[in-house]
């Protein structure tokens, strides 16, 4: 009897073990994860809160101001501007990129030889984009680019693409939209290929036209993946960096010097708790605007 109770103590023993070791497995399956995201992305982000609160240079001990930092860029002008370039070129980008992404994801939905388009469409975005950038000022130069060429055809003045204000701020959206367009296509394509095709036979039966289907079945349905897409716009919007950089060098008189590359500045100066400071106000705009948007799209999902 004794040896039956010891050899029934072994089995649960051995059977406790077993279960702690299939405990375990998940933890250590997504381990690296964690590590990996730990070092890389919450470490980093807590070290630029804790540099936001402090004046340095990128040596030495770190000296603690408080909130002087955020009250330098709150009342800046030059903050303040970068911040309203960047809006201009949000409004200029993203819903165009969303009407524009939407229309052409809904016209190649049945289209012939769709992967021959989406790898068309992809491509601006996987293309350098400093080489880019210099095809667009060859392009856009006021004597001697191809578009003012194209105007002067038609009998239209030369536009100073590069050279003014408010033009320039347009020839950096276009580049924009150029650029990311094609890859908002591919994820509302991705986003479309998920509505059941007997809804739209339904509409059809009850007498729905392309345009009531397309308002009353495909925006709604679509609204998270647009919602998605919002928020990727917004983001690379706010972090534009390289296309005013190379393109306009954040000019003509600072009319495309981004919140991006008007955070550039600091680092380049040396400014490190000051340049953190900017980019968590960054992060909080964005966002808010992030939010804003997905609710505004949200509220049309509910209705």
């Amino acid at each position: 009897m004794a040896a039956l109770t010891e050899a029934a103590t072994t089995r649960r023993s051995a059977v406790r073990v077993r279960r702690r070791r299939v405990q375990a497995a998940p933890y250590l399956f997504v381990a690296p994860f964690i590590l990996i995201f730990a070092a890389f992305s919450a470490y980093p982000i807590f070290f630029a809160l804790q540099l936001s609160f402090t004046n340095w240079h990128g040596a030495g001990a770190l000296k603690v101001i408080g909130f002087a930092n955020y009250r330098y860029l709150l009342t800046s002008p030059d903050f303040w501007q970068s911040m309203a370039t960047s809006g201009v070129l949000w409004l200029l980008v993203v819903p165009a990129q969303i009407l524009l992404a939407l229309t052409i994801a809904v016209a190649l939905r049945k289209a012939r030889f769709r992967g021959l388009f989406s790898a068309a469409l992809i491509a601006p975005f996987v293309t350098p984009l400093v080489a880019m950038a210099q095809v667009w000022i060859i392009l856009f130069d006021k004597d001697f680019g191809a578009v003012n060429h194209g105007l002067s055809t038609l009998g239209l003045p030369a536009i100073g693409w590069l050279t003014t204000s408010a033009w320039a701020k347009v020839t950096i959206a276009l580049l924009v939209l150029w650029r990311t367009t094609g890859y908002a296509v591919i994820l509302l394509m991705a986003g479309l290929s998920t509505i059941p095709q007997d809804v739209y036979e339904a509409a059809r039966i009850d007498g729905a036209n392309a345009w009531q289907q397309f308002w009353s079945i495909t925006v709604p349905l679509v609204t998270r993946t647009l919602s998605f897409v919002v928020v990727i716009g917004t983001l690379t919007v706010f972090q534009l960096f390289a296309e005013p950089y190379v393109v306009t060098g954040g000019g003509p008189f600072n009319a495309t010097r981004t919140a991006g590359l008007y955070l550039y500045k600091h680092i380049t100066n040396s400014d490190l708790g000051l340049g953190a400071a900017n980019s968590m106000l960054l992060v909080l705009m964005v966002l808010a605007l992030s939010v804003a948007s997905i609710r505004l799209l949200r509220s049309r999902e509910d209705s």
